[in-house]
């Protein structure tokens, strides 16, 4: 099936900074547990040592999601990167909790920042993890051009794929999310009548979960993306990670510069 972009409710600027702080909170809990931001960091590592870069910019980082775990990995292989936690609605108290445990290896930039409009200080590798799906086909465009631009590597991740494993995980979100609360750090107290009185964010997080599943990009769909782009400075990589056992994929894009530095 093709592609839906449909509405995900964390994407509006309306929406209530409790929800969504829940909403981020709970996937970054998830990676957390579910460890397959290990299966990420070779290719966040190719993308480094290809483009001569020990400095990364996470965008769309919602509440800090992979980028600890791959910080991690990275060191572990002789690579220390100092990497910038940035979002357009940053979770900041998740966000600098996130940071807190990386042992100075991730930074948080409180300002609201523009996945197509980065600030000139904000320079590295362009980190996107599970958050390309929230932009439509011109946005996504612009997120890639934008790194054309100003001449920055981008590398995208995206760990749930249009298949049907993921798309029944996701359909226990909700329960999961109920099941996971008391391990969410920070804790909120507020979240507990929306989640057993009115039980609103397990119903967003379904809504979102669903949505999300529908607006994931293809790799047939990001070869036609990247191959409308004004791009001469970047080659691109496009493909599957297997992820563990399970018959699961996830899907990266990314832009390196055309040949190594020497």
């Amino acid at each position: 099936m093709n592609r839906l972009h449909l509405v995900e409710l964390e994407d509006l600027p309306w929406f209530p900074a409790l929800f969504r702080d829940a909403g981020t909170g709970f996937l970054e809990l998830m990676v957390r547990l579910s460890r397959h931001a290990k299966l990420l960091a070779p290719k966040v590592e190719e993308a480094l040592r290809r483009s001569g870069l020990r400095q990364a910019v996470v965008l769309a980082a919602g509440g800090g999601g992979p980028m600890g775990i791959v910080a991690e990995e990275l060191e572990k292989s002789g690579l220390r990167v100092e990497a910038t936690l940035c979002d357009l609605y940053p979770n900041l108290p998740k966000l600098h909790a996130v940071a807190d445990a990386s042992k100075g290896k991730l930074r948080v930039e409180e300002a609201a920042v523009d996945a197509a409009a980065i600030p000139a200080h904000l320079r590295g590798l362009r980190l996107l993890f599970n958050s390309y799906h929230h932009f439509d086909r011109p946005l996504a465009k612009s997120v890639l051009q934008a790194a054309v631009r100003d001449g920055q590597p981008i590398a995208i991740f995206e760990v749930v794929s249009r298949e049907v494993l993921p798309l029944i995980g996701l359909l226990l979100a909700p329960l999961n999310f109920v099941l996971t609360l008391p391990l969410q750090r920070p804790f909120r107290w507020a979240w507990l009548p929306f989640t057993f009185l009115i039980p609103l964010i397990p119903a967003f997080i379904l809504w979102d979960a669903v949505v999300s599943w529908l607006r994931i990009w293809s790799v047939p769909e990001l070869k036609e993306l990247t191959a409308e782009l004004d791009a001469p400075s970047l080659t691109w990589d496009i493909g599957l990670i297997k992820l563990g056992g399970a018959p699961a994929h996830a899907t990266y894009l990314i832009g390196y510069p055309p040949t190594p530095p020497s």
